[in-house]
């Protein structure tokens, strides 16, 4: 069975190669294969990127159905495949790395969505591709090259530009930055911070997007005022340790850990060490976060000095540095 349907995605590439174009049928004859034992195989996933190639650099051989189901196809074969499940490993990272860059770029709309959609969604990935898509999108955001502009097979709708920040661009970064797979989920960090920076120094003076300038500030006010878990997110290893200890029948620990929690609720910190006394509670440690330190500010000083100005941008991110309100957007 698994060699018919390699046979079956190898004959559709085959043909989107020819036609340069993947029609309806085809996409239905691809979900039927794919997903008839329920995963998709590394057959069938280095398949569907040949398709996707095949299809050239233009946006009209790729429909939304296509890059639906390039992205939830992949996705799947990525984050799901394996256990722990949401989470991406080294070679798996490496992997898709290469697929996308193969000839020195993202070819394709759809490929930058999936790379979007993975720092989105996924628990966690490998830090290497953390870097990779960050690098990406900065690039495609300041440049416009790389995939075509036209918006038609990007879900966040609108076109990448190469003039302007646009509405599209603005999506994207968002999804990407506050990304749960990001450098801090539901947060911002320093990186991220500074790529902020670069982009609002290279767009200045641009027909930029409405909701630019509310990003820009938001973003970099989460940076220097923003609070999160230190236990937001865990590595791809910890988190294999974690599944096999909760899932240890020899020993009956899991099953002993499950009844301690569900009869004893704040039970987890009897058993595993006492809880430091001296911790402050949760709103302690957000008002202390919001308080921008001397390194902070230092780091703040340079990022607007680097243009040589204060510029509008700076200015509405000192006054809700402030207290004030973000920009509308």
């Amino acid at each position: 069975m698994a060699t018919r349907m390699t046979i079956s995605f190898q004959d559709i590439a085959a043909q989107a190669a020819r036609d340069g174009i993947i029609t309806d049928a085809e996409l239905l004859d691809l979900r039927r294969s794919g997903w008839c034992d329920g995963t998709i195989s590394p057959q069938e996933a280095e398949a569907i990127f040949a398709i996707n190639q095949a299809l050239g650099h233009q946006a009209k051989g790729r429909s939304a159905a296509w890059t639906d189901f390039f992205v939830e196809a992949l996705g799947e074969y990525l984050l799901n495949r394996q256990e722990p499940r949401g989470y991406m490993a080294e070679d798996q990272a490496d992997w898709l790395i290469e697929q996308v860059s193969r000839d020195g770029q993202i070819d394709s709309m759809a490929e930058l969505e999936l790379l979007t959609r993975v720092i989105e969604r996924a628990k966690n990935v490998p830090e290497r591709l953390k870097t990779f898509v960050l690098d990406q999108i900065e690039r495609e955001v300041l440049t416009g090259t790389g995939p075509t502009r036209f918006g038609s097979d990007f879900s966040g709708g609108g076109e990448l530009s190469d003039t302007h920040v646009s509405e599209a661009e603005v999506a994207l970064l968002r999804r990407v930055l506050f990304g749960q797979a990001s450098d801090r989920p539901a947060a911002i960090s320093q990186r991220e911070a500074e790529l902020l920076f670069r982009i609002k120094d290279a767009a200045l003076g641009a027909d930029n997007a409405s909701g630019w300038k509310r990003l820009f500030v938001q973003g970099v006010g989460n940076y220097l005022q923003g609070w999160t878990s230190d236990n937001a997110q865990i590595s791809r290893e910890r988190a294999a340790e974690l599944n096999a200890f909760m899932t240890d029948t020899g020993s009956g620990v899991g099953r002993f850990m499950a009844r301690m929690v569900k009869a004893v609720p704040n039970s987890a910190g009897v058993v595993f060490g006492r809880k430091n006394v001296g911790t402050p509670d949760h709103d302690a440690q957000v008002a202390a976060e919001a308080e921008v330190t001397a390194s902070e500010k230092a780091w703040l000083d340079a990022q607007v000095e680097a243009n040589g100005e204060i510029d509008e941008y700076d200015r509405a991110l000192l006054h809700f540095l402030a207290g004030g309100d973000p920009p509308a957007g």
